[in-house]
């Protein structure tokens, strides 16, 4: 054995030890699906079921950041010969993913059991429906994973999961739309310098709506059928989202119909906080031949605090996710160069919600990013 492979080889193993343990991290990921439950049986144990129904939110948006920071940051990337093929065939991380889907479908019918029992007073109901859309909202990042995929199974999950929450477009646009115009003014879900979410929210919502509903029907346009025939994938997705929400109306009454649709708009209002966030003043700058330059990994915001990566799927090493869409989450990269967050994303959702805020602390990083060609601020 050379020098050289006895000096590699303590990293080597030492890497190996910490993909091991970051692997079962990932079980973190399914802690929310067992918040309302927990929540809701200490809530009854001290008889504070009202108060703790708001619980959801506290944790994610309170107790998480925090320990974020403690727990600091991780930047382990795998050995793209040694650790990825071995990662990408390890059955364990699909089976936490589809695992999750199944699980919400559990709690989702659950926690209206447990609304429409008379569990709650009016505001701890209001609290209950904000706690399981966050769940969903969650969800909506496992769909996110899990359309990217070859995998037929793995696609149509993640599409089932969106209409649990009304969102099937995003299955469409977010493949089709969002990853080929990313960071430019045609792209509905890349947030502009000095923008509001406020003023980003109602625009992401609508376009990313129609953006779906065109792209697929020049998809069937060009196989030569109609936008509305059993083709249309939106139709499906929608239909599913339909029955899901005449179900729970025939089941519940109107308090069915109004926690289906309510938990629906928290999960998909945090999908679109967080694409606010993704891309914030970053974009690909126009070349000299009217197209835009490739995608970088400067054009994402990225964190590395480990906790939120873990508990989102590594959504947080985006900039690797642009590069290679069809990466599977387990082995997504840090990349040095890419922008990063001061802080995980739970954090920084709630900053975004408070826009003088948020510019405070993200305009600088966006300008230190743009010196030296400052009219780039207002592409």
């Amino acid at each position: 054995m050379s020098t050289r492979q006895l000096a590699v080889s303590p990293e080597a193993a030492r890497r190996k030890v910490l993909l091991t343990l970051k692997k079962f991290s990932y079980l973190i990921a399914m802690v929310p699906l067992v918040l309302p439950p927990l929540l809701l049986a200490a809530g009854q144990a001290t008889d504070l079921v009202n108060l703790f129904s708001w619980g959801v939110p506290v944790v994610v948006f309170g107790i998480i950041p925090v320990l974020d920071m403690i727990l600091g940051k991780d930047s382990l990337n795998p050995d793209e010969d040694v650790d990825v093929p071995a990662m990408n065939k390890a059955l364990f991380y699909r089976v936490v993913t589809l695992g999750w889907v199944a699980a919400f479908v559990v709690l989702l019918v659950w926690s209206m059991l447990e609304l429409a029992s008379g569990t709650f007073s009016v505001a701890g109901g209001i609290g209950w429906v904000l706690s399981v859309g966050i769940v969903g909202g969650l969800g909506i990042n496992v769909a996110h994973e899990l359309i990217h995929k070859d995998s037929k199974l793995e696609s149509r999950i993640g599409g089932f999961m969106l209409s649990l929450v009304c969102y099937g477009g995003f299955k469409v646009e977010h493949v089709r739309g969002h990853h080929v115009h990313v960071s430019t003014p045609e792209d509905a879900s890349s947030s502009r310098y000095n923008q509001s979410l406020y003023s980003f929210l109602p625009q992401a919502y609508v376009r990313n709506f129609i953006n779906a509903w065109k792209l697929e029907a020049e998809r069937l346009k060009r196989k030569g059928h109609k936008a509305l025939s059993w083709r249309n994938e939106l139709i499906w997705l929608y239909g599913i989202s339909l029955m899901g929400c005449v179900a729970f109306t025939v089941a519940f009454g109107w308090l069915g119909a109004a926690f289906f649709l309510g938990q629906s708009f928290v999960a998909f209002t945090l999908l679109e906080i967080v694409n606010y966030l993704e891309h914030y003043g970053l974009h690909r700058r126009m070349l000299d031949n009217g197209r835009y330059e490739r995608t970088t990994p400067e054009h994402s915001w990225n964190s590395n605090y480990f906790l939120t990566n873990v508990f989102l799927f590594h959504l947080q090493r985006h900039s690797d996710h642009h590069a290679f869409a069809k990466r599977r989450y387990q082995v997504l990269r840090h990349h040095d160069i890419a922008p990063q967050l001061p802080a995980g994303y739970a954090a920084m959702i709630v900053v975004a919600m408070i826009p003088p805020l948020w510019k405070r602390i993200m305009n600088p990083r966006v300008e230190a990013y743009y010196r030296g060609e400052e009219h780039q601020l207002a592409s």
